[in-house]
């Protein structure tokens, strides 16, 4: 019986993930890991955001955890939606790391366009990791989404938007999550088929 690895597919935010964000670090040192490269990261669009997510998921096989950061979260969220069953089915976990609040006071307008933020639970297993002094986010923002999406929530404490200007840089801590995410997918049951 083959086994197909699993793909790590990192979903950065808004201004992508450079060279010293975790999830760059995440990319070079996961096996089989690769990233969605949206065509703007300074003007994201929701519809194009999405199908661009979509249309990566579509192009891998076996098994994909995804690796979100910020309003790459909330882009999974809406993905998760619309997506079609065969490629939901691909999806063996999430984790949602520094959550966007689209719809926050004074959130940036190049982000308002996500808005609503999808209150639907998410068809695969899901670790969210949020901080109690996240600008984009709230703590209790964060657990709301939690809540909302289904996913297991870990607060850090003054972990700011887990990034590289809170210092985030290897973010070897995070890697913890991930194999928790990881055995939590191992013991969900498939509910789609491929």
């Amino acid at each position: 019986m083959s086994h197909t690895p699993i793909t790590y597919l990192i979903v950065p935010g808004w201004n992508g993930s450079p060279a010293g964000h975790w999830q760059s670090y995440w990319q070079q040192v996961l096996p089989n890991a690769t990233r969605v490269e949206q065509q703007d990261w300074q003007r994201p669009g929701l519809e194009q955001w999405v199908a661009t997510l979509a249309r990566k998921i579509r192009g891998l096989n076996g098994p994909v955890v995804l690796i979100a950061h910020s309003l790459g979260c909330i882009t999974v969220a809406h993905w998760s939606r619309q997506a079609a069953a065969e490629d939901l089915a691909k999806i063996s976990g999430a984790l949602l790391v520094a959550p966007a609040d689209v719809e926050r006071p004074g959130c940036p307008q190049a982000l308002t366009g996500f808005a609503p933020v999808p209150a639907t639970v998410l068809p695969f297993p899901s670790v969210l990791v949020g901080s109690t002094n996240d600008h984009a986010a709230s703590c209790e923002r964060a657990l709301e989404f939690a809540v909302n999406w289904g996913s297991s929530a870990h607060i850090l404490e003054q972990a700011g938007h887990i990034n590289i200007d809170s210092g985030h840089t290897c973010w070897e801590q995070g890697l913890a999550f991930l194999y928790q995410l990881q055995e939590q997918a191992d013991m969900h049951p498939r509910l789609l088929c491929a």
